[in-house]
């Protein structure tokens, strides 16, 4: 699967992904094959590029999750821009908590976990699918920390107003790479996000506690102290912080490398990053990092693939390594100490199938270092 800009699209290419209309109907579903119409839908349709398997490659599996993960993304993402820009303006932002809602419903609510899929951002909706995704953390994470339904609202609704300054900033600023920012930009960055700070401060009849979140989260971004927004601390702020990290750190975009999921889980754990070790607890038991079936790199240069995950420790899970042909249980201390999981693998070089009853047969039981699980090459 690779990432293919509109412009550079040829007749003949299969779509790894669906596409949808604003009303959540699919347009054209994965693997079809483009058509010259199909290819100037695409283009007037304003994105900016779409996902396109290999020739010889398979369509990769989606559960019912993902397919309506990625649905509601595709679909809200013209709400929440709606939403953004009438606030830029000063005007009222009509359906914001029937969208606040509406998120809350399908992600406030879930008792198992889902896999949260990134889609690709350009600078002219970076702050759109920031605040989507970041919403639908909140509301899944509020869930886990079994908060009711007036205090979910509150966070979802920050959530979604969080990044709204990021819109006031001048293009040019906004176009320019991290190491392009200078000192005078940053001032003027923070400018912005303040401006969008008062603006809904004075011109919108908010809860007051969304207002205080909306404050504690720009004041936290920006490391500013000194005044009561700046000192006021909140369970809203502490999960907003870790829902902006977290899409933050794995969102992609054609500037920089994300981080992996299990890289993101790490920063968030880190004592001295300073997220409340809660709030992380409810991300992690909301979304799923290594789950059986994700192939992940070992520090000494093998491979593997997960065969059951730990819910104890998600980043302890039993995995089968393709060179030795051995199930290494990540959370025995003996085996953790000669190799640890480095990252989830950027790319599959080798494929196996696995006989899935023989998969199932090893869950949920504890897997000794030397055992092993019959694969095979295809």
């Amino acid at each position: 699967m690779k990432f293919i800009k509109s412009d550079d699209l040829k007749l003949g290419m299969r779509l790894a992904k669906p596409i949808y209309n604003r009303d959540g109907v699919m347009l054209y579903e994965r693997n079809s094959k483009l058509t010259r119409q199909g290819i100037v839908s695409i283009q007037n349709f304003g994105l900016i590029g779409v996902y396109i398997l290999e020739p010889a490659e398979p369509v990769p599996p989606m559960s019912a999750d993902d397919i309506e993960f990625e649905r509601f993304q595709a679909m809200s993402i013209f709400t929440i821009r709606e939403i953004l820009d009438a606030v830029t303006k000063q005007r009222e932002a009509k359906g914001m908590y029937q969208f606040a809602n509406q998120i809350i419903r399908r992600y406030g609510s879930l008792n198992h976990k889902i896999s949260f899929v990134q889609n690709l951002r350009s600078n002219e909706d970076y702050v759109y699918k920031h605040s989507l995704n970041t919403a639908i953390l909140c509301a899944m994470i509020s869930h886990k920390l079994h908060m009711e339904f007036k205090q979910q609202l509150d966070v979802v609704v920050a959530a979604i107003l969080h990044d709204v300054g990021s819109l006031l900033i001048p293009p040019h600023i906004r176009r320019k790479r991290k190491n392009e920012i200078t000192q005078e930009d940053e001032k003027k960055i923070r400018t912005y996000h303040y401006a969008a700070v008062q603006l809904i401060d004075n011109d919108y009849d908010l809860d007051p506690e969304i207002k205080r979140t909306v404050k504690g989260i720009i004041n936290a971004l920006h490391q500013t102290n000194g005044d009561d927004a700046a000192t006021y601390k909140s369970l809203n702020i502490d999960i907003l912080k870790v829902a902006y990290a977290y899409d933050s750190l794995t969102a992609m975009n054609f500037e920089e490398e994300p981080a992996s999921e299990i890289e993101a889980v790490r920063i968030l754990l880190d004592p001295e990053q300073g997220f409340d070790p809660e709030v992380v607890t409810a991300l992690i038991q909301s979304i799923n990092i290594l789950q059986p079936g994700v192939c992940v790199e070992f520090t000494n240069g093998d491979k593997g693939l997960v065969v059951s995950a730990n819910d104890e420790d998600v980043l302890a899970p039993e995995v089968l390594s393709f060179r030795t042909n051995v199930i290494y249980n990540m959370a025995d201390p003996a085996v953790t100490a000669e190799v640890q999981i480095r990252d989830i693998m950027k790319t599959m070089d080798n494929r196996y199938v696995m006989d899935t009853e023989l998969l199932k047969s090893y869950e949920g039981r504890t897997v000794h270092m030397g055992e092993k699980l019959t694969h095979k090459n295809y």
